[in-house]
């Protein structure tokens, strides 16, 4: 599993003896949480199909899941 970020983000995780993953309201339309993904560093086009800038490809928390953590595919509907 892998969390993607910029260096502000790098420094401020790894800051933390334990690592601490918050929950914050990210910029645009999408809804508050830390974000992961199961794609690895050398997807193609990664940023693109992550749909975020390139700069928070720049660094990678790499790590195995629980058993605790559940994957989510979320629907957003958008009222125009």
């Amino acid at each position: 599993m892998f969390h993607y970020t910029n260096q502000d983000g790098w420094n401020s995780i790894r800051s933390q003896i334990n690592w601490l993953f918050r929950a914050q309201q990210p910029p645009g339309i999408h809804l508050p949480g830390a974000y992961f993904t199961t794609l690895p560093p050398t997807t193609r086009n990664l940023a693109a199909r992550l749909r975020i800038p390139r700069l928070k490809c720049e660094y990678v928390f790499c790590f195995r899941p629980s058993d605790e953590l559940l994957q989510l595919r979320l629907r957003l509907v958008f009222n125009q």
